[in-house]
């Protein structure tokens, strides 16, 4: 994907099954640039972004459905290391966002079926 060019973005702007943003695009090939470059100097985009939560799953326990924030403090820091390092669209809610769907942060109800895992 790092190696993708503006033909490309055109083809993909035409594909269905992807959100057609011209921009979101872009930004994820400038992305999959950015992640080269922190490879290239030693390090994964997982350790990178698990050293936001010192490694291990951030469990929040006893939250309402609507007491689940949307953002923390982690998610802040992480979206301006993120941006910092050149990446885009990667803001605090994105990244919380993120968190939670590749198991950083566990926000499931305690009486959830998912919530153990």
């Amino acid at each position: 994907m790092a190696a993708f060019t503006e033909q490309d973005v055109a083809r993909l702007m035409l594909n269905t099954g992807i959100v057609r943003n011209r921009l979101k695009i872009s930004a994820a090939i400038h992305n999959a640039r950015c992640v080269l470059e922190l490879v290239s100097e030693g390090q994964t985009l997982s350790q990178f972004l698990w050293s936001f939560v010192d490694g291990k799953p951030v469990v929040n326990q006893g939250l309402a459905y609507d007491e689940i924030p949307t953002q923390t403090d982690q998610s802040v820091a992480m979206s301006c290391a993120l941006k910092k390092r050149g990446f885009k669209f990667v803001g605090p809610t994105i990244c919380y966002a993120f968190m939670q769907a590749v198991g950083m942060v566990n926000d499931h109800e305690k009486g959830c079926y998912l919530y153990a895992e």
